[in-house]
């Protein structure tokens, strides 16, 4: 289910800031190799996501579940020389395309990439920490990266879910990843912690703004 025709998404994507010239380049690299290239996160989310980093003055950067690295170098253009973006990845195949990239970038001392199980990463970071957390990663385990994350985040902290509308899938569950993030949804619309809201940019946008 396509919730913006092609044509209105070309013409918002045309009066937005552009790529920079490496993250073209990974777009290409990631649509000539990958399987699954439209994982990626793409300009119109990225955008979304530079906003927000820049609108919050965020500075420490989590983010679940990195693919090839194209919105982990997206956020870490936009924060501070000082800045941090730590980006868990489970793929060896992914790691090496994202790092083959990073090291070509002046921001890639920013960056610094947590290979494994995002479950088991999370439970070794630090609590109240983060200033901005992006979650984009297998589904089924979703609510469970948001009950870890929330921890780590700091009061007035925002959190990030990708994909919450999945194609229109979590109106009527039918498979195990529509169900997943439709209970998803529903935990975070009873969390008392956040402020939440779910706009229908790209495949859906979860944010949530930890309460301080």
């Amino acid at each position: 289910m396509k919730f913006v025709s092609s044509e209105i998404l070309a013409y918002c994507e045309s009066h937005s800031n552009k790529d920079s010239e490496l993250l073209k380049e990974l777009i290409e690299h990631t649509y000539a190799t990958e399987t699954a290239p439209q994982m990626i996160s793409g300009s119109h989310v990225g955008n979304f996501l530079q906003s927000l980093i820049k609108m919050t003055k965020s500075k420490n950067i989590l983010e679940i579940g990195m693919f090839t690295g194209y919105s982990a170098l997206k956020m870490a253009e936009v924060i501070p020389k000082d800045g941090i973006v730590h980006t868990c990845e489970l793929m060896e195949q992914h790691v090496q395309t994202a790092s083959s990239f990073f090291n070509r970038s002046s921001h890639k001392d920013k960056i610094s990439i947590f290979k494994g199980p995002a479950t088991e990463t999370l439970e070794q970071l630090k609590i109240n920490f983060y200033d901005f957390v992006f979650i984009d990663a297998d589904k089924q385990n979703y609510c469970e990266y948001y009950q870890k994350a929330i921890k780590l985040l700091k009061p007035g902290g925002v959190i990030v879910l990708d994909n919450m509308l999945w194609s229109g899938g979590v109106i009527d569950p039918k498979d195990i990843d529509s169900q997943a993030l439709a209970d998803t949804a529903e935990y975070i619309n009873s969390d008392d912690r956040v402020y939440n809201f779910l706009a229908p940019i790209r495949d859906g946008l979860m944010v949530c703004i930890k309460n301080e």
